[in-house]
């Protein structure tokens, strides 16, 4: 009750001072699956996203709260950005909750891990609302057309996943149907326990890059497993998920090239802890080194706009875990993106298909979809979610295929 009469009186302070800009949108989304002989609604949706602000002198303010009403009887709020800009000759300070996108690849998460993701409906939602809020400090010192930029989070925000009961839950394999203990999940807010991250970009004529690094918690939980035995001498498999920092290093690039526009982006990541298929053994983890690395390009034919990646991951040492630890992963992870985007009727209408294919697995994700301006300020969206495969990160939604339509109406 605090709560709601606190954003209640912030709000109504914002929206009758002067000089305050209002936009966001209203949007209905409808989703129904097609997969398992099935025509359920797995998705009835309706958002009201109000990005509130205000420029002073040397300042300005950011209030983004966004509501959603999903079925006919769940509302949920949240602030996605809550954040003062402070501005001086030469730095910028931005204070409070933030989000942050770094890197050049489209569609995967490289370098750009400083916000963490929203898995709720997996992949699906628009990357501004996958990516989560995370509250900090940032701090930007421009040198000409170059920008070394510092981040400060004294507060870990880990991933969200899906409920276990929705279509979106991850599938996980475990030999025994594991007893999970969370208390070694909490990570407290300290400074010994704060996430730091920095970024040199360059803008040049022939160039554009980035080179980062940071020491954060890795965003997703390292699943340790034990056998125990209860009570009747029962021998059951106990999974104690548990954050632990990570580490890495990387940088991002983009140039033109003729007709084409190259884009590249790595990172090293230090210390992950991966899972292996011995519980009993080093609680059935492993840790190592890995690179996630990308390289793309978009480039025209007859005015589609396509756009090509290749993604892989990379796991270092990776002979020296096979015995008499194996682990999960393979020593290689390749994945392929494809976008094709074509527009008419002077840029009112744009019919796309964007596609991710596992090579690993032999499963892919493929999203075609209209988009149709009805007005300046009513959009049209009719597409499908198509998962092919029987198991891996696409394939384990195989009956998950889905078609949605979305009505967006901004102001």
């Amino acid at each position: 009750m605090k709560k709601i009469i606190f954003i209640t009186i912030m709000l109504t302070s914002i929206i009758f001072s002067q000089d305050v800009n209002f936009s966001g949108y209203v949007r209905n989304y409808s989703g129904m699956l097609l997969g398992n002989g099935s025509n359920d609604f797995v998705i009835l949706q309706n958002t009201f996203n109000l990005n509130i602000e205000k420029d002073f002198t040397n300042a300005a303010f950011k209030v983004n709260p966004i509501f959603y009403h999903d079925n006919s009887d769940s509302l949920s709020f949240n602030f996605r950005e809550v954040y003062l800009d402070l501005y001086f000759d030469k730095f910028d300070l931005r204070v409070g909750k933030q989000q942050i996108v770094w890197g050049k690849a489209d569609g995967v998460f490289i370098t750009d891990i400083v916000s963490p993701k929203n898995l709720f409906q997996f992949l699906l939602p628009e990357f501004d609302e996958i990516r989560i809020g995370v509250e900090g400090a940032k701090f930007d010192y421009y040198i000409g057309d170059n920008t070394f930029e510092v981040v400060w989070l004294p507060i870990f925000t880990p991933t969200e996943f899906a409920n276990p009961n929705s279509v979106w839950a991850v599938k996980q394999d475990f030999p025994l149907t594991p007893t999970f203990d969370y208390s070694k999940q909490n990570v407290p807010a300290s400074l010994e326990n704060s996430e730091i991250f920095a970024k040199y970009s360059a803008l040049t004529s022939l160039i554009d890059f980035e080179i980062m690094g940071g020491y954060m918690w890795d965003d997703d939980p390292t699943m340790f497993t034990s056998f125990m035995k209860d009570s009747f001498d029962m021998i059951n498999l106990v999974v104690t998920p548990e954050y632990k920092r990570l580490s890495l290093a990387g940088g991002s690039f983009s140039t033109t090239i003729g007709p084409f526009v190259l884009r590249g982006e790595g990172a090293y990541y230090f210390g992950k802890y991966f899972n292996t298929l011995t519980p009993d053994i080093n609680k059935g983890t492993i840790k190592k080194d890995y690179i996630h690395y990308m390289v793309g390009t978009d480039f025209t034919v007859y005015d589609v706009n396509l756009s090509l990646q290749f993604i892989q991951k990379v796991i270092l040492d990776y002979e020296t875990v096979i015995r008499p630890t194996p682990i999960f992963n393979d020593e290689y992870n390749n994945m392929a993106t494809f976008l094709a985007r074509y527009s008419m009727f002077n840029e009112t209408l744009d019919i796309e298909l964007f596609s991710y294919y596992d090579f690993e697995f032999d499963d892919s994700l493929i999203r075609p979809r209209i988009l149709y301006d009805y007005t300046d300020s009513i959009n049209l969206q009719f597409g499908a979610n198509i998962f092919t495969g029987s198991e891996g990160q696409f394939g384990q939604y195989d009956k998950n295929d889905m078609i949605y339509g979305k009505i967006i109406y901004s102001f």
